[in-house]
């Protein structure tokens, strides 16, 4: 597997646009001679489907098959030397066309007023945003076995760009390793006497794979999406939240384990990074957090480590606790030696006493106490905190009630239900609205609700629609 994502990684530069040195056309090509084409051509097919989720399934193929065609050419014994450089430049050249059939993305076009090596790195730094909804949808075992009949290769073709454009954020490791499981598994039981127990038993064999990727998926993406501070910041607020009786010292060394281990995981191209690290730190969780929570100590009696981590994971938001209203870190919290230590433990307060969607607090409370804390080099820093915190008070204490206002109701009533009670709230906020305009309105702010009115929301999407709340639920 290692060698294999060394290939891997030397292709994530983009259309196998390499900067053209003579190593790396070696290193591509011994992986190439290596694997044998119909494997490169696969894990290719993993990697840009990855690299980007937003092309069609033809543009993808496409450019795979462009890949591949360069590779057996440049790599064939005896040929020209200049073989590799040259064509990764027609390449590049044949993608700033306007019909290029490949996946399209709009920095391509800064990329084509470049020239020679400065357009290949360019173009080798474009990627698509991650997809933050998963859209694959595994068929019935049925359908499965029709379409492998009918075509085996393509099925698995189109297996892949599924599966990887949605679940792109695993590590590369987990996906390769899952989705050459599953097609195993296929191949296996859509060839058996009795495909139904085939397709059980096999399931089975495989669940922690298949959980251990889904869910790296899903903790990878925040992480890439949020960033190192913002990720942690992300953490810190759900523990908060599902843990509210906790202790910061219960829920902070949680926070910075399952920070360093996305640090190093989610890029690392060692099959068992993941796979070691994530039930490690499961276990961490249970022994701080067990006791302080009927639902966490349910969720930790769970037989595997990856059963425990999805069902913590899921675990909604519990009931705040009632306790008396805190007040933004003062200018002796922030200029000390322990800001860090002050950011935290006022994040932690916040986040256990409100009942506000963790978008909503990480989208603007890193930005509310940095600004705070840059009065601490400010010329007169007491007269900059004076002045500044009422003022970001303010701010927070709006997007807080904006949360509050966007998603009331939705965690305690079934969707229908929520969907009734909005329709009346925004009758009473704007009594001339048609019926037609309000069931509009009552359809768009019910799938915001949706997607981001959960303790598990997508990060980008969701810190977009926060920062453009819909006019009748803006705040002055």
């Amino acid at each position: 597997m290692k060698r294999v994502l060394v290939l891997l990684l030397a292709l994530a530069l983009g259309h196998a646009l390499e900067r053209g040195r003579e190593y790396e056309k070696d290193k591509v090509c011994k992986e190439f001679t290596m694997l044998g084409k119909d494997d490169f051509r696969s894990l290719s097919l993993i990697l840009y489907s990855r690299k980007f989720p937003s092309g069609t399934f033809e543009q993808v193929k496409q450019l795979v098959k462009e890949i591949v065609a360069l590779t057996e050419e440049c790599c064939a014994e005896g040929a020209d030397p200049n073989c590799y450089d040259t064509r990764t430049s027609e390449l590049a050249t044949k993608s700033c066309k306007r019909d290029a059939p490949f996946p399209e993305h709009p920095g391509t076009l800064v990329c084509c007023k470049e020239k020679g090596l400065s357009r290949k790195l360019c173009m080798a730094d474009l990627d698509h945003h991650p997809k933050e909804i998963p859209t694959y949808v595994e068929p019935t075992n049925d359908e499965i076995c029709e379409a492998f009949r009918k075509d085996p290769k393509g099925f698995a073709d189109q297996f892949l760009y599924e599966y990887a454009t949605s679940y792109g954020q695993a590590p590369l490791s987990l996906l390769v390793a899952y989705t050459k499981s599953y097609l195993s598994m296929v191949g296996s039981c859509c060839t058996s006497a009795s495909p139904t127990v085939c397709f059980l038993k096999e399931r089975l064999q495989i669940k922690h794979l298949s959980l251990l990727t889904t869910m790296s998926n899903r903790v990878c993406l925040q992480y890439t999406v949020y960033e190192k501070e913002k990720s942690r910041l992300s953490h810190l607020i759900k523990l908060a939240q599902k843990v509210p009786t906790a202790n910061l010292e219960d829920v902070r060394p949680l926070v910075e384990d399952l920070t360093q281990i996305l640090s190093r995981c989610c890029t690392s191209t060692s099959e068992d990074c993941m796979a070691k690290e994530l039930p490690e730190h499961t276990l961490k969780i249970c022994d701080n957090l067990s006791t302080k929570n009927s639902k966490f100590q349910e969720c930790c009696q769970e037989k595997a480590p990856m059963d425990i981590f999805m069902c913590i994971h899921f675990l909604p938001a519990a009931e705040p606790l009632q306790l008396p209203a805190i007040k933004l870190p003062t200018e002796t919290d922030l200029c000390g030696q322990s800001t860090s230590q002050a950011m935290d433990q006022y994040a932690f307060e916040l986040s256990r006493r409100t009942q506000v969607p963790e978008v909503f607090f990480t989208s603007v409370l890193l930005s509310i106490l940095k600004s705070l804390g840059r009065c601490c080099h400010a010329q007169d820093s007491s007269a900059c905190f004076s002045t500044k915190s009422p003022i970001l008070k303010k701010e927070l204490t709006s997007f807080i009630e904006l949360g509050q206002e966007m998603c009331a109701d939705y965690s305690d009533n079934t969707f229908t239900e929520y969907k009734k009670k909005l329709a009346e709230r925004l009758m009473t906020k704007t009594p001339n609205t048609s019926p037609g305009k309000l069931k509009d309105m009552v359809d768009k702010y019910s799938d915001f609700a949706s997607k981001c009115c959960s303790i598990n929301s997508p990060p980008a999407y969701c810190n977009t629609m926060v920062g453009k709340p819909p006019p009748c639920f803006s705040y002055s």
